[in-house]
């Protein structure tokens, strides 16, 4: 659609909204009878629109979709949903045209002789079954926080259900792996206990390391724009280069890298030192933890007394020699926490995740905003975000995760293991007590030879693209060429650095060509329906897992059956008659997507989580968890978690109840946790660091931005952010090209100065989204000890004037 008939479209569609709910909204041909919600709507122009989530980031921005003659038409803001408010970011105003790209996969794909050929879904479901029963203990699937929570629940179960095997694990390891860690650390449950709505209140925001002007622009919006309306909102920067964000900022502290360490302890020694900190909150709801050598996860309980003489050296001066943040500014930080009268919430993403110890650095940022009192107040938030629109709902809720079990709970736990095998009608001992390989063990074993052992001989990726977006390439991933013995599945939508390496590429079904549900960042459940069929022989990842669990079922593999001896998988129709949803001729003959998600609601009690039920979800633009059914047969949704005036678990009269607490005592953990140097820091040999991430146009590894024309017009490639000074001293202007060494690699970059973003000297940054510009190549694959997610924020590196215009890495 040109862009002039897409503005008219959605002139009209809005012009004439009265009109579409008079006209009806009858479903196009084709698709389910049940797959449309109350707020579907057809205008006078022939246009249907139904309600989905985005399909890129974790705000969970709404769209109003528009169909005719089965093709995305025209995309809207939807006006009806509390966290866009009709509002998108320019990736969300172009979200229809990822379903459109010209080299869209559609029919399934075996290598033979080097080539993909074409093959049938019955060979390539079968090819896969037979990896499986090769050996089921060397199988591992490697999925996203991009799969839709059934897609995610049911890859689960087939693995530690069915298999018996724990190599399962997503790509939100990458990401939010070390937010995770210190939830549980803090407050003994996951996911953040505030929303969104905090940011509509608070009086002071810290930006940790991240720039939502960029990476969460709907989000930033909500924060700015309240000085439109004329409300006071102080915005810090923390950050170590300037962006986007910083030119909305009344303050920037510019840190070095891995000082957010240092300057959450100095915050904290400030509120002792000042005798600003909230002794009642304090006294009320918290211990003192502390961590251990090495570092685990529940570290060691310690006293206020212990935590007061381990802060003693992080005085504003040694605060500041450590950070190069000047000693008055550390010291303002310090008053603005001890101010109780302002509400003050925390954002980071993955400058605090992506971190070498990024636990630590999270269980800090909580631990000041409980030792100051900041929390428990809408405002007063500590807050995650994530980047994946899924990461919470599928990766961290559905527990696809190698040490996880739905619903939060673990494989090492006899009680959950118990619990889940029951919930799955399983025998008792089935699901298997070890974690399995965590995402850099798993490559890393599927890239060494079977006689060294590597013991992962087939790994399954769905809705990721890991040839990209692991760390150090050529260790994690590139390794794999030349194993014979070695086998990569991979079901995408589009070429890329992944399926270039595959031994069998399946085509999927993407977004609205197939019915869906995600959580966001504030614990938001959402769910849409199939608007329109997808190309070729494209089908839902959902669908694949089923029909692979189907054929090892016939293979005569034990663990596809139940403990009754029926198939694990169980379907049923309203009037009870079995459906068999693996046959993809069947598999919209019910709502497969409605049986998964309720099966595995139920998993959601165990930590009162208790996501919305199914038939909720279609009504709504999405429910904060935990939902409870009221008196009335209503549902009602939770906006902030363990406070009285809003959890319905929360103790009448108690106030505040960390009800999942470590210590079971309903209260959560300040922790202290040491500053550390990175575990590579530049030196005479490579004087740089180096930092990467994303930039607006472009969501991750650009798979679908890239096959967007005005996204990739708008940014055709990456390049490498220097300081200007830095640029002359190496003899670069604007645009030419720039050579960077690490100690594993080497990538020619255009150098691009003066641009979005401002490194400060010493400093270089890439962005990640180029399939043939792989900063990844180079990057440090080091991890936070206790998340195990690596650090893509700093290593060091070297930068040197390349002559040839050959841009190449190596």
């Amino acid at each position: 659609m040109q862009r002039r008939d897409f503005l008219r479209s959605t002139a009209l569609a809005a012009a004439t909204a009265v009109v579409a709910r008079r006209l009806g909204a009858a479903l196009p041909e084709g698709l389910p009878a049940y797959a449309t919600s109350p707020s579907a709507t057809v205008t006078a122009d022939g246009v249907r629109w139904d309600k989905a989530p985005c399909r890129f980031c974790g705000t969970g921005c709404h769209v109003r979709v528009g169909v005719k003659d089965g093709r995305v038409v025209a995309i809207q803001g939807d006006p009806e949903a509390e966290v866009n408010k009709g509002l998108l970011c320019m990736k969300g105003y172009h979200v229809g045209g990822i379903l459109y790209g010209k080299d869209r996969l559609t029919t399934p794909q075996l290598r033979r002789n080097g080539r993909l050929e074409p093959i049938t879904w019955e060979e390539a479901i079968e090819i896969m079954a037979r990896r499986v029963m090769k050996n089921p203990a060397g199988f591992a699937i490697y999925g996203s926080g991009q799969w839709t929570i059934p897609e995610g629940y049911a890859a689960q179960k087939l693995m530690k259900a069915g298999l018996a095997n724990n190599h399962i694990d997503p790509n939100a390891r990458l990401c939010m792996a070390s937010a995770v860690t210190a939830y549980l650390s803090v407050y003994g449950v996951d996911e953040p206990a505030g929303c969104y709505d905090d940011l509509d209140v608070a009086d002071v925001v810290i930006l940790w390391g991240n720039n939502p002007a960029e990476m969460h622009p709907v989000l930033w919006s909500r924060i700015i724009d309240r000085r439109t309306r004329g409300e006071k909102v102080m915005i810090i920067d923390l950050g170590t280069r300037r962006t986007r964000s910083t030119a909305y900022a009344d303050h920037y502290l510019e840190f070095r890298p891995q000082s957010d360490l240092a300057i959450a302890n100095g915050i904290a020694h400030l509120l002792l030192a000042n005798g600003t900190w909230d002794r009642d909150f304090v006294s009320k709801h918290c211990n003192f933890r502390t961590d251990t050598s090495p570092v685990t996860l529940n570290g060691q309980a310690s006293t206020f007394e212990a935590y007061r003489e381990s802060l003693a050296p992080y005085t504003p001066e040694r605060v500041a020699e450590i950070s190069g943040v000047p000693t008055e500014k550390i010291r303002f930080l310090g008053e603005l926490f001890g101010n109780p009268k302002l509400r003050i919430t925390s954002l980071w993403c993955m400058g605090m995740n992506q971190h070498t110890r990024g636990t630590a650095v999270n269980r800090l940022v909580h631990g000041i905003h409980l030792l100051s009192g900041h929390w428990g107040r809408p405002g007063d938030a500590p807050t995650s975000l994530t980047g994946q629109p899924s990461a919470c709902g599928t990766a961290r809720e559905v527990g696809t995760l190698c040490h996880a079990l739905p619903g939060g709970l673990l494989v090492a736990n006899a009680e959950h293991r118990a619990e889940c095998e029951e919930l799955w009608n399983l025998p008792a001992g089935r699901i298997n007590p070890k974690p399995g390989y965590h995402t850099m063990l798993l490559w890393e074993k599927f890239c060494t030879p079977t006689d060294k052992g590597g013991d992962i001989h087939t790994v399954f990726v769905q809705v990721t693209n890991p040839g990209q977006t692991l760390p150090d390439l050529h260790r994690t991933f590139n390794g794999k060429a030349g194993l014979e013995d070695k086998f990569l599945i991979v079901s995408d939508v589009y070429p890329t650095a992944t399926t270039a390496l595959a031994d069998l590429v399946l085509p999927a079904a993407m977004w609205v060509e197939k019915n869906g549900i995600y959580g966001n960042s504030e614990r938001r459940t959402q769910q849409w329906f199939k608007q329109v069929e997808p190309p070729g022989q494209a089908r839902p990842d959902a669908w694949i897992t089923l029909a692979l669990a189907r054929r090892l079922f016939e293979f005569g593999h034990p663990g596809m059956r139940d403990r009754d001896g029926k198939f694990l998988f169980q379907f049923r129709d309203a009037a009870g008659r079995e459906v068999p949803a693996w046959d993809f001729a069947h598999y919209y003959d019910i709502n497969t997507d409605r049986a998964l998600y309720e099966e595995y609601r139920r998993f959601t009690y165990h930590k009162h989580k208790h996501v919305a039920p199914y038939d909720e979800l279609v009504k709504s633009r999405g429910l904060r968890w935990p939902v409870v059914e009221q008196a009335d047969g209503s549902y009602q949704e939770t906006r902030f978690r363990f406070m009285e005036f809003s959890d319905p678990f929360v103790k009448k009269g108690a106030g505040i109840q960390f009800y999942h607490s470590v210590t079971k005592d309903n209260r959560a953990l300040i922790w202290f946790c040491p500053y550390e140097p990175a575990t590579e820091e530049p030196d005479k040999d490579y004087p740089f660091w180096l930092c990467t991430g994303r930039v607006i146009e472009h969501w991750h590894s650009g798979t679908m931005t890239m096959r967007i024309p005005q996204l990739r017009g708008s940014m055709p490639n990456a390049y490498v952010e220097l300081h200007p000074e830095d640029a002359r001293a190496l003899g670069l202007a604007n645009g030419d090209m720039a050579t960077l060494e690490t100690r594993r690699g080497r990538l020619d970059l255009p150098v691009w100065l003066d641009g979005r973003g401002q490194p400060p000297r010493g400093s270089v940054f890439v962005p990640f989204f180029d399939q043939n510009l792989l900063i990844n190549n180079i990057t440090l694959g080091d991890v936070c000890p206790i998340s195990k997610e690596p650090d893509y924020k700093k290593c060091a590196v070297r930068v040197l004037r390349r002559t040839s215009a050959t841009v190449v890495a190596t």
